[in-house]
């Protein structure tokens, strides 16, 4: 394999946004202020329960105050609810996070709209969401930000580029087209009833691939030059991780890829983090000024 393409390292540049967090997080503690995170995970799914402890301990190397609350698969939507009132009301408390998917019995809308916005660090309620739809400060989805992050440090100017977003979920499509819209990109949305994808993808100078099927985009859809952001998480046949993107194939031809693993999934965590403790100087800040 001849590779041309750059690796946009999300390891690597994680390390550097933590020690940001880290360093703002450590200014807060000297105002008496230590950002929190809350974690609520509903049942046994064995994949949530490991970005758990991933965020948790993510937590614990920043100096971010964690929480992390486990209950049966059992639990009634009324008593979801409360404990999220509960938290709500926390002054310790600056982030509020459920895990998804939650069991079938719970109305994953209705529990993210009972987060307060400003505890809101998955940036998937409504007035979030309408926040950046209008273009006010907000708090914005951690993974579509960290691709926006990976996008920067490749030092590229987005303005007057063609991006490309595969997917229109709420959680990553959406949120990513508007992302790259208020960076001044021209943005096609795609997705499963798109026609000839590849006449879409072949003339992007950015690509976003977020469908979650194993190696869709390959080399021969790709602009020799572009740049590939893989949010994609899959496996492959041997049971290892892979993304929407064919690395191999594409890294011969693309300007930039990111991999995976050592891509999106890292910069998802330390966004989160970053809105963690921007909801926690907002607070703060807030405080301050109250009469």
């Amino acid at each position: 394999m001849q590779l041309t393409a750059r690796i946009i390292d999300g390891t690597a540049l994680s390390r550097r946004i933590r020690a940001e967090v880290a360093e703002r997080g450590a200014a807060l503690a000297v105002r008496g202020v230590q950002p929190g995170l809350a974690m609520i995970l509903v049942g046994d799914d064995p994949a949530s329960a490991v970005y758990v402890r991933n965020k948790v301990k993510a937590c614990n190397d920043t100096g971010l105050h964690s929480v992390q609350e486990r209950y049966d698969a059992s639990m009634t939507e009324a008593e979801l609810l409360a404990r999220i009132a509960a938290l709500n009301a926390d002054a310790s408390i600056h982030g509020i996070l459920v895990q998804m998917p939650l069991p079938k019995h719970l109305d994953a809308h209705r529990v993210i709209e009972a987060i307060a916005p400003a505890k809101d660090v998955d940036g998937l309620s409504v007035q979030s969401a309408g926040q950046l739809m209008a273009g006010l400060p907000g708090l914005r989805p951690a993974t579509p930000l960290g691709c926006m992050k990976m996008l920067e440090s490749t030092g590229v100017p987005l303005r007057g580029k063609h991006a490309v977003v595969i997917g229109r979920s709420n959680t990553v499509g959406k949120p990513m087209a508007l992302l790259l819209l208020q960076a001044h990109a021209t943005v096609t949305v795609c997705h499963s009833a798109t026609p000839d994808l590849a006449a879409h993808t072949r003339q992007a100078d950015i690509v976003v691939a977020a469908v979650g099927r194993r190696h869709m985009l390959r080399a021969e859809m790709v602009k020799p030059g572009a740049i590939v952001i893989d949010v994609g998480i899959n496996r492959n046949e041997a049971g290892k991780l892979c993304g929407d993107v064919d690395f191999a194939g594409v890294a011969e031809v693309a300007g930039w890829v990111s991999p995976v693993p050592g891509g999106v999934g890292p910069m998802t965590i330390s966004m989160l983090l970053s809105n963690t403790l921007q909801a926690a100087e907002l607070a703060a800040a807030a405080t301050h000024q109250a009469p």
